[in-house]
């Protein structure tokens, strides 16, 4: 079955960089859109940006300019490049499939994401 295992979150000053990455396994990863989606709290999840199996992509507005996604089908995982980082980019990151998430046992399934948080 599919696992999604985020990383590569952390504390980061305003205007600081981080790379987070999604390892995919159980599924042919080649084959499926991906994106990146955060949650803060007391907020709905939110995607931030896609990237389709042909390595096309899309950005939110709010980070447009600022974050790049990428893909490694070889190696199964999904990068979020984030730089010129502010406060209200801190949130818990999450990756999953594109436009609908894997689902598992009829439910959605989602991995245990990766907290940013944006302080000085």
């Amino acid at each position: 079955q599919v696992q999604l295992v985020e990383s590569g979150g952390g504390l980061v000053q305003p205007g600081g960089s981080l790379r987070l990455s999604c390892a995919v396994s159980g599924t042919i990863f080649s084959l499926n859109a991906m994106g990146w989606y955060r949650q803060a709290p007391g907020k709905q999840r939110e995607l931030v940006a896609r990237i389709t199996s042909g390595g096309s992509t899309n950005y939110a507005d709010s980070v447009k300019g600022r974050f790049t996604i990428s893909r490694d089908n070889a190696k199964n995982t999904v990068d979020l490049q984030m730089n010129s980082l502010k406060p209200e980019d801190m949130a818990a990151y999450y990756c999953n499939r594109q436009p609908l998430p894997f689902r598992i046992q009829g439910r959605d399934y989602w991995g245990q994401g990766t907290q940013v948080t944006v302080s000085s």
